[in-house]
């Protein structure tokens, strides 16, 4: 199967669906905070092993705590998948934190700041 295959692109899909109803859920872990999202997941074409990108909105602290809990319930999070997942093997998941959703939001708010001073200096130019 080729990295980018249909079936791939599926399987992709359902994992990163399953994988955050499970952590949203069912997992009770206190380190993991509750705005806690699976952005996006890549399943390696042999099934062996699986990235899965979460975003966490909070603290440098809540995103540490946050991927360190996910690791620790790794095992739990596997036997889930596979209960309700029929994939040939049960992927290996591998936690990656992935802050472009905290990135976009510091980027929206810097480029609403230059907006807000660019109509004063319009004003300006229109006074002269």
């Amino acid at each position: 199967m080729r990295k980018n295959s249909i079936k791939n692109t599926r399987i992709n899909g359902e994992v990163m669906r399953e994988l955050s109803m499970i952590i949203r859920g069912e997992i009770k872990d206190p380190r993991i905070h509750p705005m806690t999202s699976v952005v996006s997941v890549e399943v390696a074409p042999d099934l062996k092993t699986c990235k899965a990108y979460i975003s966490v909105l909070g603290d440098k602290e809540a995103q540490e705590n946050t991927i360190a809990g996910l690791k620790s319930a790794e095992g739990y999070i596997r036997r889930q998948l596979a209960k309700n997942i029929n994939l040939r093997n049960t992927p290996e998941i591998r936690f990656i934190l992935d802050q472009s959703i905290e990135y976009g939001v510091a980027m929206s708010k810097l480029i609403d700041d230059v907006n807000k001073n660019v109509p004063s200096q319009e004003k300006d130019d229109e006074n002269e």
